[in-house]
């Protein structure tokens, strides 16, 4: 919370540091009057008076004292020189340069122009917050408030009518400490739409100045069924404007307690940031027998979350991130994460117009139940170099690539690779409107692998020893674009066709480590290797053939693409069956959208079966609404028949909604059901209904105060996710958290 009860005094010392310096320049005061070094005031005033024998000096009728972006405003300003005070009185208004606004019957100011009193004050604060006290005093720097009442909520209707505040607190005694950045309060109580709700007997936040404050933060509450109820109560250190500390402690009622602690900093070249997490506990583990859930013995477990990304000047960056346990079933017992697999990289790159390099490395994590570490790999290092040349050669650019990558196991096929590129791309345009492009590339690798029996699928194995492969490609890419009128929007009519020659035999004894997930998609109908990776080449010769129309018109736009490809040579088993690729023709892949102002998003995309058109894959995404109120849903299934057990068939939807009601409130809901039945993957134990997880709540959100509860229930159970039920309690008062 940002309440700065420092301005009612720097207002009243505004008062004095404007008025005694100018009144003293005004004739008729005697010449021993003293006057302040002060920055230039403006004073403005209907009359202005003095009274020798009082010795007082009196400003009266649309007083206006001002100073750079400070303003005070009143109908009466007096300076009685014999006592040494100033007071302002009737309608006095003063505004600070942070925007802060101090309303009160009357200031009164010693002639040290730093101790005072108020009556009746109200500050407006920056953000709109309000401050208002019966009466104030401002003594060796300390700002004292008495009756105080604070709230960021609006105190009137959309009509302009008054009404009470969603909440506020009121206090006996509010004082301010500039020295300590604070705000303190003494005989509290919060309020809610005018009940009291809870008795705060001591109560401190930062002003708001150095919003770095160290303290308590919120804390937060949740009830879930493995873990009961949960209550995490974060202290926040603020080392320093650029690094902080947060320690977290998270109490249960069904486990036993965990501790967490995050440190940020923020560096010239950018951040970091280091998470520890650990409980002394028993653990949970599948017994290999029956596959139940059992207990383990207590120990330390815990896990490391660590980010980065530094700036080294002259385009040289590095970036790491970091994720670690010591206990397979901690992040997910303990509902942090139901991730089962854990990555750690770090990578240096440098960008330099038209050139890119970065070398890096990998490293990995399985939390799978029974899952053997051993065969987990590890990637050092992985080399990428990327230079696109100034000067075009025969017309057309040229991009040279370099890649290298120490991939092992500690039980498995280790393998290490070099490979170097070139390629040439032209473009032009024929006198008919036709887009042509010709693509020349030749490559060079070097493997070499080592215990390629152990590999996890004989299916991407290579050979021991050393293997070299060069491959030369050719391609041409013709595009013809057809553009006119239609239904009172314009259409663009694309026919596309595209020829590619390589060598058909260069994936013998190349061990496949990064070329794996291939699967045809409208994304790489149109690709010079359909392989994703390195590791695997798509050789021999094909065309491709396909057409993109769309139409748009003002708030419409409707794309659809369709596209087919063709192998021209006779090596059929290069890519595995239910790829869409395997054969001579390939599956018919396609895409459509369809896209109604800022409220309306339709997408399709499509596989269908080279011979009798059955879907093989099949993609749709609905989203209709705006941020307060809308609806998603998703539709997902691949039915392949794919021998791989790495790439199964699967089937789910995913549906979304959001309702907003009346001004502030709203129900939410999601849910992912799998669909998948034995029938499509036969390692599932699905019926082909499984609901994975499910939420719904309810939320309300006003200028000043949010509140919800959200019921989460998870169907899986394994050690990482305990199916059952959370729910979620939110509650955030701006700006006390």
């Amino acid at each position: 919370m940002s309440c700065r009860t420092s301005i009612p005094a720097s207002a009243l010392a505004l008062l004095l540091a404007s008025a005694a310096p100018v009144l003293a320049q005004e004739p008729g005061p005697p010449a021993a009057a003293p006057a302040l070094a002060q920055p230039m005031v403006e004073f403005q005033a209907d009359t202005l008076s003095y009274d020798e024998n009082l010795d007082v000096i009196t400003a009266e009728g649309n007083v206006l004292v001002s100073r750079d972006s400070q303003q005070l405003t009143a109908d009466k300003v007096v300076y009685n020189r014999k006592t040494g005070t100033v007071s302002a009185h009737g309608n006095v208004r003063a505004v600070d340069g942070d925007g802060v606004t101090a309303v009160a019957d009357g200031f009164e100011l010693t002639e040290s122009l730093r101790d005072g009193l108020v009556d009746n004050v109200l500050l407006i604060l920056a953000d709109g917050s309000r401050l208002a006290a019966k009466d104030g005093k401002r003594e060796n720097g300390l700002s004292t408030l008495n009756r105080a009442v604070y709230s960021p909520c609006a105190v009137v209707d959309d009509a302009g009518c008054p009404r009470e505040p969603v909440w506020q607190l009121k206090a006996v005694k509010v004082v301010h400490d500039p020295a300590r950045g604070r705000v303190f309060y003494t005989g509290a109580r919060l309020e809610m739409f005018g009940v009291p709700v809870v008795a705060l007997p001591r109560l401190s936040h930062p002003d708001g100045f150095d919003r770095n404050q160290s303290g308590l933060l919120s804390p937060d509450v949740r009830f879930t069924r493995e873990l009961g109820g949960e209550l995490r109560i974060p202290y926040y250190w603020s080392i320093a404007p650029n690094k902080d500390f947060t320690a977290t402690t998270h109490v249960y009622t069904n486990v036993v307690p965990m501790v967490e602690a995050q440190y940020r900093q923020l560096f010239a070249g950018g951040p970091i940031q280091i998470g520890v997490m650990g409980t002394y506990a028993k653990g949970a583990a599948e017994d290999p027998l029956t596959g139940n859930i059992i207990d383990t013995h207590a120990r330390l477990r815990g896990a490391i979350d660590a980010r980065g990304q530094i700036e080294h000047g002259d385009g040289w960056r590095s970036s790491f991130s970091s994720r670690l346990t010591n206990d397979d079933n901690f992040l997910g017992r303990y509902q942090i994460s139901l991730d089962n697999r854990l990555r750690s990289t770090y990578a240096l790159e440098r960008f330099e117009t038209g050139r890119y390099f970065s070398v890096s490395g990998w490293a990995f994590q399985n939390l799978t139940s029974g899952a053997n570490d051993a065969r987990m790999p590890f990637a050092l290092p992985l080399v990428d170099f990327r230079w696109r040349l100034p000067d075009k050669i025969l017309g057309g650019g040229v991009m040279l690539q370099a890649n290298s990558l120490g991939l092992y196991r500690r039980e498995g096929q280790s393998m290490v690779r070099a490979l170097a590129s070139a390629q040439w791309d032209r473009s032009f345009l024929t006198p008919l409107g036709q887009r042509v492009t010709f693509t020349g590339l030749v490559r060079g690798d070097v493997y070499n692998a080592n215990d390629t029996a152990l590999a996890d699928d004989p299916f991407y194995a290579g050979r021991d020893g050393w293997k070299a492969r060069l491959i030369p490609l050719a391609a041409i890419d013709v595009e013809w674009p057809f553009a006119g009128p239609f239904l009172g929007g314009t259409q663009t009519l694309s026919p596309r066709l595209q020829f590619v020659g390589s060598t058909s035999t260069a994936n013998e004894g190349i061990p496949n480590e990064d070329s794996r997930a291939v699967d045809l998609e409208d994304s790489n109908l149109f690709s010079l290797n359909r392989f994703p990776g390195y590791d695997r080449w798509e050789g021999g010769a094909r065309v491709t053939y396909g057409v993109d129309w769309r139409w748009t018109k003002p708030g419409i736009a409707v794309q659809a693409q369709v596209g087919q490809s063709y192998r021209l040579d006779d090596n059929m088993d290069l890519f595995p069956e239910g790829t869409g690729l395997s054969g001579r023709v390939s599956d018919v892949v396609g895409r459509a959208s369809v896209r109604i102002g800022r409220y309306v998003e339709l997408t399709q995309r499509l596989r269908l079966d080279k011979d009798n058109l059955a879907v093989r894959r099949n993609e749709a995404d609905v989203a209709i609404g705006s941020r307060r109120t809308f609806l998603s849903i998703g539709y997902l299934r691949y039915n392949r028949n794919i021998a791989l057990e790495d790439l199964p068939d699967h089937e789910e939807v995913r549906a979304g909604a959001r309702v907003a009601f009346g001004k502030y409130w709203a129900v939410f809901g999601s849910t992912v059901v799998d669909l998948t039945s034995t029938g499509e993957d036969s390692l599932t134990t699905n019926d082909g209904w499984q609901p994975i997880r499910a939420r719904l709540g309810v939320s309300y959100t006003d200028e000043c105060f949010d509140f919800g509860v959200t019921w989460k229930r998870n169907y899986i159970d394994n050690p990482n996710a305990r199916q059952g039920n959370t729910i979620l309690f939110t509650l955030a008062l701006r700006n006390l958290g």
